[in-house]
């Protein structure tokens, strides 16, 4: 008894533990404590009305756009994580804004471990990231989500050094406007995995700053062979219209230095 006792108290624990780390990074109202870098515009100017909330959910739009013209754009949450679980609920809608690139229909992302949005230059395309890519389908084509690409980053694949820019997953498509749940673990400099719709579709380990496929930067700012081992979490305006329903996060870090209790929250947190 005393035993079964214990163990419903650990659990009851974990849980509580658990439903206190969860932060909801978007609350549905409005977009405070988010930041907004769009290229070829000042920091927090949030040109065209590109990111809105309407009806509880995070839109981007591009009616205020005459030419999508490579004006990427990236809102951010306020502060940096290291050790965490990021849920995002997303669906592309709508038709891509005029100008946009071939590549960016139904193109998204949630990026990880950026820089922090403060230190990109007025035409900077990208930040220095880790892109977990969304992609929908065309209707068609296989086209799988929960890739990974690399903005002046790189990673490693089983040990090996990845050099191309984009790797797909192993996730099936998801054409039309269907809401998907993506999960991205990430686990400072050492493990990411990518999670579609409770299924892992992609690992990857040791994310560093370095290689290309981002311009305009602050050379300081892109320290080549330096460990990502934090940075912010921001979501993407590539030219496609995308809502997301959910943005929250599951911060890790309490448990970073505790192998066994990191394992017992993963698993919990697994089964939800």
């Amino acid at each position: 008894m005393k035993h079964i006792l214990v163990l419903i108290l650990a659990f009851s624990s974990l849980s509580s533990l658990a439903q206190k780390n969860w932060i909801n990074l978007f609350n549905g109202k409005d977009l405070k404590d988010w930041n907004i870098k769009i290229s070829k515009h000042n920091y927090n100017e949030n040109f065209g009305n590109t990111f809105y909330v309407q009806d509880g959910l995070m839109k981007v739009k591009y009616d205020g756009y005459e030419n999508f013209d490579a004006q990427y754009g990236h809102i951010f949450y306020k502060k940096p994580f290291s050790y965490y679980l990021l849920k995002v609920e997303y669906r592309f809608v709508g038709e891509q804004a005029k100008g946009g690139q071939a590549w960016a229909l139904r193109n998204s992302g949630a990026m990880l471990h950026c820089q922090d949005p403060a230190t990109m230059l007025k035409n900077q395309d990208f930040p220095i990231s880790i892109e977990g890519q969304f992609l929908g389908g065309n209707g068609k084509d296989e086209r799988p989500t929960g890739n990974v690409c690399t903005p002046g980053t790189t990673i490693e694949i089983k040990d090996n050094l990845f050099t191309t820019h984009c790797l797909n997953s192993t996730s099936k498509t998801y054409h039309g406007d269907q809401w998907v749940t993506a999960e991205f673990l990430v686990l400072g400099d050492s493990v990411i995995k990518h999670i579609i719709n409770k299924d892992t579709v992609l690992t990857y380990t040791k994310p560093k700053i370095g290689g290309g496929n981002v311009a305009n930067f602050d050379t300081k700012a892109k320290e080549d062979g330096k460990r990502l081992t934090s940075g912010y979490i921001s979501l993407q305006s590539e030219s496609h219209p995308i809502e997301f329903k959910t943005v929250k996060l599951f911060d890790l870090q309490p448990y970073a230095n505790d192998k066994k209790k990191l394992e017992k929250v993963l698993e919990r947190l697994r089964k939800e």
